[in-house]
């Protein structure tokens, strides 16, 4: 990026864009901030999706939101490659972007656009800001909001937009899921990899997501035989969290109390509410045999009724979760 010298005002509006980016007034006062030393009548934030690999509107002042098809028009051209390639503003209508202009600023009155890359701090692009005027943009525009656009890249990152649970442990690695089974990664959480490529795990997270649950916990067996801790909660995902979802987050762990893997099996269909009989019937074992798991169950447990031993199974969370069973395989 070229060296701009910035006179006492300009400090003080690229200050305050940073101010209401972190969090003290979010993306219209931000813009509000920079529109001091930027003359501007539109703009539009655009955001890029890495869960999806699309582009979508998530924030416009001053005219209506472009809708998905023309976000993904705007990333084909050769235009938005090199915006990407120099990490600088182009602007519109410039070779190659007449088409775009004409189609979605021009019948709105617009004279002149500029457009942004938004790359964080550490280089991870986050998607675009279009601004317009009715006029032509001054001549430092692009050397202005070039310089703010790392200040403003917060805006667009939707990696950052899951309402991190409350209630989470440490130590848990994580994905979040929509209904439509999305995945994201979680704020300030290690992404699972046993989550996030096992294909059973999003129909069992929207299965949670229509629940009346606020929460769920127990033990996951994986597609490569390892236990592990696994616990649901809710969580707002998408852009300011407004989408229904949750966050789904493991840790390896060997089986409490010593239990084998039948054990738990069988300790869950007690949790469940099943008689012997019913146990034995659902996991093709003898009635003698699940008496004899039970009486192990028992005393690795310390109970001595079956009251007692569902409470501590749901309590601390001993029940095995049929990841499996949610998308009917």
């Amino acid at each position: 990026m070229a060296e701009i010298t910035l006179d006492v005002r300009q400090l003080q509006s690229f200050a305050e864009v940073g101010y209401q980016v972190a969090g003290g007034g979010g993306a219209y006062a931000a813009m509000a901030a920079l529109r001091r030393v930027v003359p501007l009548d539109a703009y539009e934030f655009v955001a890029y999706d890495p869960a999806t690999g699309r582009h979508r509107s998530v924030v416009s002042d001053g005219h209506a939101r472009i809708d998905r098809d023309a976000a993904e028009e705007y990333a084909g051209l050769e235009a938005y490659r090199r915006a990407l390639a120099t990490r600088a503003p182009v602007g519109m209508p410039e070779p190659g972007t007449e088409r775009y202009f004409r189609r979605h600023l021009a019948p709105y009155g617009w004279r002149a656009g500029l457009t942004t890359p938004l790359f964080l701090g550490g280089g991870r692009y986050t998607g675009l800001l279009h601004l317009v005027s009715r006029g032509d943009f001054p001549r430092r525009a692009k050397a202005l909001v070039a310089a703010a656009s790392p200040m403003l890249a917060h805006v667009t990152d939707l990696t950052r937009c899951v309402i991190d649970p409350v209630g989470l442990p440490s130590g848990f690695r994580a994905v979040a899921f929509d209904r439509l089974g999305t995945r994201r990664e979680v704020p300030g959480r290690e992404t699972s990899p046993a989550l996030w490529g096992d294909p059973a795990m999003a129909a069992f997270a929207r299965a949670f997501i229509d629940s009346r649950e606020l929460s769920r916990h127990g033990l996951w067996l994986d597609g490569a035989g390892g236990w592990h801790e696994l616990r649901l909660l809710r969580a707002g995902v998408g852009f300011q969290g407004a989408l229904q979802g949750a966050v789904a987050a493991e840790r390896p762990c060997p089986l409490p109390y010593d239990l084998t893997g039948r054990e738990v099996d069988v300790l869950t269909r007690v949790a469940a509410g099943d008689s012997n009989p019913q146990i034995a019937a659902a996991l093709v074992l003898s009635v003698r045999t699940v008496t004899t798991h039970l009486e192990h169950i028992f005393a690795k447990l310390g109970c001595d009724s079956r009251t007692r031993l569902t409470t501590k199974a749901l309590a601390e969370g001993l029940c095995r979760l049929d990841v499996r069973g949610a998308d009917g395989r």
